[in-house]
């Protein structure tokens, strides 16, 4: 059992911003970048592989191919870095832990798209 004051602390450092995403969503980060006294912004888009749970040392990780390599990096996700997470896709998955996508190439590394359309369409014919 974790004491009120750990809490508190942790609760002042938590994002409001968080955008809801899971697991097999192809997400675009804009991360803040310093270069000397200049400060950027810079996307990485990608699919989410894994999301870690927690409070402020909840983070996910994101994995994209660059040139034909492999390139993952993991994001807390209530850092002060980031200015906003985009969801480009949503990815229909089974598990939350996508490890696999490591060993596949080309077209067999793509994932299943949910329909947003469609889904909205079922859920209004069966309140119907």
């Amino acid at each position: 059992m974790r004491s009120s004051a750990i809490e508190f602390v942790e609760a002042r450092h938590l994002r409001k911003d968080v955008v809801d995403f899971r697991s097999g969503d192809t997400v675009r980060v804009w991360w803040k970048v310093k270069e000397g006294d200049k400060e950027r912004s810079q996307a990485f888009e990608g699919v989410v592989i894994r999301k870690t749970r927690g409070t402020t040392d909840a983070s996910f990780t994101v994995r994209k191919m660059s040139f034909g390599v492999g390139v993952e990096r993991i994001f807390p996700l209530h850092s002060p870095r980031w200015e906003q997470i985009e969801v480009v896709n949503r990815g229909d998955v089974r598990r939350n832990r996508l490890f696999y996508l490591r060993t596949l190439r080309g077209k067999a590394a793509r994932l299943d798209l949910i329909d947003e359309n469609a889904e909205a369409a079922v859920a209004e014919q069966k309140k119907a």
